[in-house]
C-alpha cells in the first residue's frame, strides 16, 4: 500500500483482469472500499492473463482455472499490487506463499442460467437442440435431465458467448446468472435453473478478495467487506472440492446455504455431486452442520461422494487422486477473520471453474 499526498489518505492499488466482468467486480469493490473509508483512493491496475490470451481450448487441456490469477497474485507478491480481486469460484486449492484470501464478499444469485432467443427453459428446447457451455459440471447435469439434447463446447467472455447465440449458432447456452446480473444482462435470461436441476459450481456467485498475509493496514481496510455468511458457505463447499481434489478437469457441483441464520447458533446445509459428463453416473451428497463446523460438513459431503465411487470418476477422468483427510480446508472465510487463506481467484468472464470451463462468472 502507498501513501497519497496525505499519510491520512492511503491509496491502494486493486489488481484486476481486463475483462468486462473482472472490471465490473473490481470497480464494485473499488466503490465499496470509498464508501467505507471516505478518502481512500483506490487504483485499478488491469492485467492479462494467460487464461484471456488461451480461449480456443478448454482449461482442462492449458493449465486449469490457475491461468487466471497467476498474473494478478504476481503483482501481488512483486508488491505491484495490494488486492486483487477474484470469482471465488474459478480460484485454485493452494495460493502462493505469503498470500491468502482474507475477505469473501457478498454473494449474487448462485444459479446458472440459461439463455436462449426462442425457448424460454430447459424443458422447451426441442429434440436435438444444440446447447453451449464450456462446463463438464453443467453439461452432465443437463443430459441427465435432457439426454436428447446436444451440447457443444463454447468459450469466451459473456459477450462473445452471447455473440455465438445471437449469430444462430446455438439454440441455448448456459451461463452463471451472478455474471450476467453484474454485468446488466439480466434481460438476456430466460431460466433461472433450480439447483435441483442444476447444482452451481462451488463458490459460485461470491467474490473473494486475495492480500498479502502480513499487509495489516491492507486486512484492516478490507475486513468491513467480509460477509460471514457467505464465508461459512465457500468454506464448506470449497473443503469438499478440495477433499475431492477438484479440478476444472472434472464435473464437481457443491452448494450450501445458511439454514436458521437468525438463531444464535445457524447452521448450513450443503449439497453436492460428482458426475460423468455424459451423465451416466451422477452421485450425490447432502450434509448438514452448525455453522462453525462448515469445513467439517464438506469433509463429510467428500467422503460421501468418495464412498459411492467418485475418486474412480474422478481418476478416470484426470482429477488426480482424492485427500482423503481433506487437505488444509480450502478457503472460503472460517469466521471473523475472514477466512484461513488457502485459496482465491477469478476466470475468464465465460466458464465455469470445478468442471471442465474456462473461468469467471459467466460460464
Amino acid at each position: 500500500m502507498t501513501s497519497s499526498h496525505s499519510a491520512s489518505l492511503p491509496r491502494l492499488r486493486l489488481a484486476t483482469r481486463r475483462s468486462p466482468l473482472a472490471l465490473w467486480q473490481a470497480r464494485h469493490v473499488q466503490q465499496e472500499l470509498v464508501a467505507c473509508h471516505p478518502g481512500l483512493e483506490v487504483e485499478l491496475i488491469p492485467l492479462v492473463s494467460k487464461g484471456d490470451r488461451l480461449l480456443d481450448q478448454p482449461l482442462a487441456k492449458v493449465g486449469g482455472k490457475g491461468l487466471f490469477v497467476k498474473e494478478l497474485q504476481q503483482a501481488l507478491l512483486d508488491e505491484r499490487a495490494d488486492i486483487a480481486v477474484h470469482s471465488v469460484k474459478d480460484i485454485p486449492a493452494h495460493l502462493p506463499a505469503g498470500l491468502e484470501v482474507a475477505v469473501i464478499c457478498a454473494r449474487e444469485d448462485p444459479r446458472d442460467a440459461l439463455v436462449s432467443r426462442h425457448y424460454r427453459s430447459l424443458d422447451d428446447l426441442p429434440p436435438d437442440a444444440l446447447v453451449g457451455t464450456s462446463s463438464l459440471r453443467r453439461q452432465c447435469q443437463i443430459l441427465e435431465r435432457r439426454p436428447d439434447l446436444r451440447v457443444r463446447f463454447l468459450r469466451g467472455n459473456v459477450n462473445t458467448r452471447l455473440a455465438q447465440l445471437d449469430a444462430g449458432n446455438y439454440d441455448a447456452i448456459m451461463l452463471a446468472a451472478a455474471g450476467l446480473i453484474r454485468l446488466g444482462l439480466r434481460d438476456r435470461i430466460a431460466q433461472y435453473l433450480d439447483t435441483t436441476i442444476s447444482l452451481p459450481a462451488a463458490g459460485q456467485g461470491a467474490m473473494g478478495i486475495e492480500c498479502r498475509q502480513d499487509d495489516q493496514a491492507v486486512l484492516e481496510l478490507i475486513r468491513p467487506l467480509h460477509h460471514q455468511s457467505t464465508a461459512w458457505c465457500v468454506q464448506a463447499e470449497r473443503a469438499m472440492t478440495q477433499a475431492l481434489n477438484g479440478s476444472c478437469q472434472v464435473p464437481i457441483a457443491g452448494l450450501a446455504e445458511v439454514i436458521a441464520e437468525d438463531t444464535t447458533n445457524p447452521r448450513l446445509h450443503l449439497r453436492g455431486l460428482v458426475g460423468q459428463p455424459d451423465a451416466s453416473v451422477l452421485l450425490r451428497t447432502s450434509q448438514e452442520a452448525v455453522v462453525s463446523q462448515a469445513r467439517q460438513a464438506g469433509l463429510a459431503a467428500a467422503q460421501h461422494l468418495l464412498a459411492q465411487g467418485a475418486g474412480e470418476i474422478l481418476a478416470a477422468l484426470g482429477g488426480g487422486a482424492p485427500d482423503a483427510d481433506g487437505g488444509d480446508g480450502g478457503d472460503g472465510g472460517d469466521g471473523g477473520d475472514g477466512g484461513d487463506g488457502s485459496d482465491g481467484s477469478d476466470g475468464s468472464d465465460g466458464s465455469d471453474g470445478s468442471d471442465g470451463s474456462s473461468g469467471e462468472e459467466s460460464s
